[in-house]
């Protein structure tokens, strides 16, 4: 895949969105209200970084090419209580995983918190945190996969933006050496906590359906999201542009979490639907083929509506995963010649 389609170019200072009232004149879907939204503060050298593992389990020596590359990134990096404890698969006990990640949420030194790696264990300890602190003064929450979970808990009751980006064992040993989308992506990290505002392009696919939509972008793992429905952390996707990737499922595993989805009106008013990578999808076992791509499954959802769709974008389980700052109000554009994403 050509790489040119996946840069992370920054917006020109100054150029504003289309005022709220001209959307529906000008065919855009979507006008989700951006009044409640908080964005924490931007980082700037000297502001600390910390890591936890609220899910997996990662090794100290494996978190030392992301603390290499932050710190060259002017950043201080506090380690976490939990980086290389181990609980089975977690990241310690549910009970030392809450207070690492409480610590975090709720010391004021902490600019933002990079998750370690993802797995499963975020959804466990959510209802044990207390967001008070951090609702007063909001920071960056960082991390992909099961870190889903935080994004969609933290969309749906504070209105607070995150990141969804790569985490620790992400990170290339020798940023140097590494591939250039590698290289990209890992930068991309960087520019969204910074301050600048992303903007992702995307290959054209014959299945992509076209339109303009203008939303608050929220989403991430399928399996999480569909793991949260019906809890607290249930995502809210009325009027905003959602995002899905997966990684390691079944076809028709797929279908099914597609199709909570659905049964759940999650896909009724929708702003824009985009769909990253789905990967290293399994065999259907000889004899029980379920006999549908992605693309029928999706398609098949969401042919009642009318907004825009479009497949392959640059996030996921692969190395084309770029940072994504949800919570925030974004324009997707789908055509015949182009793919954008732009906040």
């Amino acid at each position: 895949m050509n790489r040119k389609h996946f840069l992370s170019t920054l917006v020109t200072a100054g150029v504003g969105l289309p005022a709220a009232k001209s959307l529906a004149a000008m065919g855009i879907a979507g006008t989700a209200p951006a009044k409640d939204l908080q964005v924490p503060p931007y980082l700037k050298p000297g502001d600390t970084i910390g890591i936890t593992c609220p899910a997996g389990y990662i090794k100290k020596e494996e978190i030392l090419p992301s603390l290499r590359i932050m710190e060259r990134w002017g950043f201080n990096i506090r380690i976490g209580n939990t980086v290389g404890v181990r609980d089975f698969s977690f990241g310690g006990t549910d009970a030392e995983r809450t207070k690492d990640m409480q610590t975090m949420l709720s010391d004021p030194n902490v600019k933002a918190i990079m998750c370690g790696r993802g797995g499963y264990g975020s959804a466990r300890i959510l209802d044990q945190l207390d967001f008070s602190r951090f609702q007063r003064h909001p920071k960056w929450l960082i991390g992909f996969s099961d870190i889903t979970a935080f994004h969609c808990h933290v969309n749906r009751h504070y209105g607070i933006a995150t990141l969804h980006s790569k985490m620790c064992n992400s990170f290339p040993d020798d940023f140097n050496t590494a591939e250039p989308i590698i290289q990209d992506t890992i930068m991309s990290i960087y520019q969204a906590l910074t301050g600048k505002k992303m903007q992702y392009t995307a290959p054209v696919d014959a299945n992509n359906r076209k339109g303009t939509a203008r939303g608050i972008l929220i989403g991430g793992n399928l399996s999480v999201i569909q793991s949260i429905s019906g809890t607290d952390s249930e995502i809210d996707t009325n009027g905003k542009i959602l995002f899905l990737e997966e990684v390691g499922e079944y076809p028709y595993s797929l279908d099914r979490m597609l199709n909570t989805l659905q049964r759940s009106h999650k896909f009724d008013n929708l702003a824009g639907l985009i769909i990253g990578g789905f990967n290293r999808l399994k065999p259907d076992d000889p004899g029980e083929e379920f006999g549908r791509t992605v693309y029928d499954m999706v398609k098949e959802k969401v042919k009642d509506f009318k907004y825009p769709v479009c497949f392959n974008f640059p996030v996921g389980h692969q190395k084309n995963n770029y940072a994504l700052k949800c919570g925030m109000m974004h324009t997707l554009t789908v055509a015949d010649d182009k793919v954008s994403l732009k906040e």
